[in-house]
């Protein structure tokens, strides 16, 4: 029963040739399209919000450290992505990755929480919008809202924001009319929003003054100096950085947006990976570029932590260029807007498509060729969180999903990396390994085992058993992974003050993280050809990995009930109403019953086959005492 039950949960989605090419989508955009798509959706609130909040909280100018750090950990998470581009050419991001290689049910996770991130995302930089906005009216919507509409609940928002519903739902209409379309308004947004920012770098530059990087604490004003820390470009220590860098990951998020556009890209297979690394170097250049500048035209304790880049020109007495920023951050907030609302139509496409969630959701117009129920309804959705939430309640909502879908997308370049492909595409034959227990000592099976885990027969090609030692290594890695991260995280202190358990426990988990990388390492890999592979695969996906964990373990506790919360929401739709409309499921049942149809065939055959063989044995039994008979009386 058991058995059953895990078969239906982890049964995998199968593509053909004929599956990859056939999309009912408009396969139209471009290198630069999926580029600009990858830049607009991840360069908006962060990069005219983060730096400054970063700089004068956490890392003081070496925020440009912090985002060099947090543009690393993104791109191990970006080239994992690009890999699973290159395998699997279909809309729907780390979902339809994982339910190649992993389940339906982890894939359903995966999926349901790419929903959170996208909705979240979109309500966000709505709510942003509208705030930026709003201060340039001198905040008449938010304090006129307060007086007429009051919200007084306290994980609500103090007031309704119909601005950003409505921004959204004008988006949503957009991306409704069309792809192309849709990408085109896209284009010229981003273009924008990167003159806005190499406005801001050249003129920023023309300003720069060494010495904010490196101020005394003695230098210090007295009514700053309890928050600035030690002074110096590093004021707040290395902790500090990385404490930044964690800030920073999350100014990153949005590139994965690329990877859903596998049925709508003219050549996802190359198009999709070499616009995930593109777009993550302007982005990575323009985060650094501005946290530069910012922290060199002015001391990092005056930051503005709302709006630094317009507070900074107001204080060098450059007004026209403040405005010029202003203009186009409210164009950049809107092409982060389009970004982060494009692939969630994609996402409820593709799960509808599959049969986990209502089929309605997959319906494509015939005109637009796009989702357009699936594109309004979570419009309509995103507008509702954007209206009743305010922008700090959804931006530590929206963490935990992408983490998430992060980790299971390096754990599946780790699995099909070493996985077993069907024996015809190899050109010698593999060799099966066999474990033999035999009466050998404890000894001998001791070096047989090691002779296994690490590949000592140097095997060149993956078998059942080595894609077996493989999986479970992941599993062992990813637990341990949690407990080291929980001993730096939860006895920080501890470690600091050299205390013996915290030593003790973290060096035991790194020594085993270590020798599981190593089996992991030693296994034969795949031989499968393919446009682009991740580099120095096992580390590089392990590092994601521990880098994710890290910081999902960092988020506080009401983050993690609502994302369980959202979890069980998911479970009641999938359990009730995915697991028996999945397409994957009809077509085991299918296969099943014709199966079994064809067992009973058999069985037919061999019956009626028996029969006859046994009337013909009547009757030449017949014949034959008939025959002898005649002989006798003759």
């Amino acid at each position: 029963m058991l058995g059953n039950v895990l078969s239906v949960l982890s049964r995998k989605k199968t593509l053909t040739d004929e599956s990859v090419a056939k999309s009912e989508l408009s396969r139209c955009l471009t290198v630069v399209d999926l580029t600009l798509l990858g830049v607009g959706s991840t360069l908006g609130l962060g990069v005219y919000v983060l730096a400054g909040a970063v700089a004068k909280t956490e890392a003081g100018p070496a925020v440009t450290i912090s985002f060099l750090v947090a543009a690393i950990a993104s791109a191990f998470a970006g080239i994992c992505y690009a890999e699973f581009a290159a395998r699997v050419p279909r809309a729907g991001s780390a979902y339809i990755y994982s339910y190649v290689c992993v389940g339906e049910f982890v894939a359903f996770v995966i999926g349901w929480n790419l929903i959170l991130e996208y909705v979240i995302g979109t309500a966000s930089v709505a709510r942003g919008l509208s705030s930026y906005i709003d201060k340039l009216a001198d905040n008449v919507m938010q304090n006129t809202m307060r007086e007429i509409m009051p919200i007084n609940v306290d994980f609500l928002s103090d007031y309704p924001d119909f601005l950003s519903f409505g921004v959204i739902i004008v988006l949503a209409g957009i991306l409704s009319i069309g792809v192309k379309e849709s990408t085109i308004l896209n284009n010229i947004f981003t273009v924008v929003n990167l003159l806005t920012v190499s406005i801001v770098i050249i003129a920023g530059s023309l300003k720069c003054d060494f010495h904010n990087w490196n101020i005394p604490k003695s230098e210090i004003p007295a009514d700053v100096a309890s928050k600035a820390g030690e002074g110096g470009f590093m004021p707040f220590g290395l902790a500090g950085v990385m404490a930044g860098a964690a800030k920073c990951f999350y100014g990153f998020v949005g590139f994965d947006c690329v990877a859903t556009t596998g049925e709508e890209a003219k050549n996802p297979q190359k198009s999709i990976p070499i616009a995930i690394v593109i777009s993550l170097i302007i982005i990575f250049i323009s985060y650094f570029g501005i946290s530069t500048v910012l922290t060199m035209m002015w001391p990092y304790y005056y930051q503005d932590e709302n709006a630094p880049l317009p507070h900074v020109f107001t204080q060098v007495g450059w007004p026209v260029i403040m405005w010029i920023v202003t203009v186009g951050a409210v164009f950049a907030l809107c092409t982060s807007l389009l970004g982060a609302m494009f692939p969630l139509p994609r996402i409820l496409y593709a799960m509808a498509n599959d049969g986990l969630l209502f089929r309605f959701l997959a319906n494509i117009n015939a005109r637009t060729q796009t989702p357009v129920l699936a594109t309004v309804l979570s419009g309509i959705l995103a507008g509702i969180m954007a209206t009743i939430f305010d922008l700090q309640q959804l931006i530590d909502m929206m963490s935990i999903g992408t983490l998430l879908a992060y980790t299971i997308v390096a754990i599946c370049v780790l699995v099909l990396r070493y996985e077993d492909p069907p024996q015809s595409s190899y050109a010698y034959s593999s060799h099966e390994q066999e474990i033999q227990f035999g009466d050998a000592g404890i000894v001998s099976l001791v070096l047989r085992s090691m002779k296994l885990l690490f590949n000592l027969s140097m095997i060149k090609y993956p078998s059942l058993l080595s894609s077996s030692i493989t999986k479970w290594s992941i599993v062992l890695f990813s637990i341990i992974t949690v407990g080291f991260c929980s001993v730096i995280i939860f006895a920080g202190s501890g470690l600091k003050n050299l205390d013996l358990w915290p030593v003790l426990l973290a060096t035991v988990f790194l020594f085993l993280m270590l020798v599981i990388l190593l089996i992991i390492g030693r296994q034969p890999s795949s031989s499968v050809k393919l446009s682009f592979k991740v580099p120095l695969v096992p580390i590089v996906p392990a590092l994601s990995i521990f880098i994710n964990v890290y910081l999902m373990l960092v988020l506080d506790v009401y983050t993690w009930i609502r994302f369980g919360v959202w979890l069980a929401i998911g479970f009641l739709i999938y359990f009730f109403y995915g697991l028996k409309n999945s397409e994957e499921g009809k077509l085991s049942r299918e296969k099943g019953e014709s199966k079994q149809l064809t067992v009973h065939q058999i069985g037919a055959e061999r019956q009626n086959k028996a029969d006859s063989q046994q009337e013909n044995c009547s009757y030449k039994s017949f014949s034959s005492t008939f025959d002898n008979s005649q002989n006798s009386s003759l």
